[in-house]
């Protein structure tokens, strides 16, 4: 059992005044440069296999011994979706096109989609952005659904993507197929040059399947041992 895990219960609050959580190996401070990976689940509330991939993984961190890799983990971003089954927040934002990207735009072609009035409006992206700069993280990886794929943004996340497939022999994409301005593979992997992994499950996976056939990888990762593995 890890009984070193610091959980902020009230890490930061949502559009629609929602908690949002924040756990951690370690204890995070105004000077805090420990290079951990980021795990967000529930950027999009309407896909609950993300959520679930995130409350195991942390389920599995609080029953493990220390890693040797330090980690940071958001189990639900946007708390206002998931409560109704909704891709966007409180204020009908898509939180992954609300990121303050060099690329981010007002333009939109589905009410889904909307950004938001202007860069990183949303109080969860204003703490997320605030989150990286504070950490710095190796790797970020956020968990959503759809096709089944193994997405990532910049080449230093390559390695992992290929871990993660390797699992499932989910296709790894440099790109999901279309443009994602002001997403967080644009802001944190293009203009940040930060690894990031978007980890697409298969849409309505039995949500008892979606922890299970990554766990390895993340157990990888978390030892450290990718290099020797890859």
């Amino acid at each position: 059992m890890n009984d070193k895990i610091h959980t902020i219960k009230q890490w930061t609050r949502s559009a629609g005044k929602l908690d949002i959580s924040l756990h951690s190996s370690f204890k995070i401070t105004g000077t805090a440069h420990k290079n951990p990976i980021l795990f967000i689940g529930g950027v999009h509330g309407d896909e609950p296999e993300g959520v679930k991939m995130a409350d195991e993984l942390l389920n599995y961190l609080k029953e493990s011994p220390s890693f040797s890799t330090d980690w940071v983990l958001i189990p639900c971003l946007n708390p206002d979706g998931f409560k109704k089954n909704q891709r966007v927040n409180a204020n009908a934002v898509d939180l992954n096109r609300n990121f303050p990207s060099i690329c981010w735009s007002s333009d939109y072609e589905k009410d889904r989609y909307f950004p938001g009035n202007s860069p990183a409006s949303e109080p969860e992206i204003k703490a997320l952005v605030d989150l990286i700069d504070k950490i710095k993280p190796q790797l970020i990886i956020h968990f959503h659904s759809w096709e089944p794929c193994i997405v990532y943004s910049n080449e230093k996340a390559r390695l992992a993507a290929e871990l993660f497939s390797s699992m499932c022999d989910y296709p790894i994409k440099s790109d999901i197929g279309y443009p994602t301005p002001g997403s967080l593979g644009e802001y944190a992997g293009n203009d940040l040059n930060l690894g990031v992994i978007c980890i697409e499950e298969k849409e309505g996976e039995a949500l008892e399947n979606v922890f299970p056939k990554f766990k390895p990888a993340f157990e990888i990762l978390l030892e450290g041992e990718l290099d020797e593995n890859s």
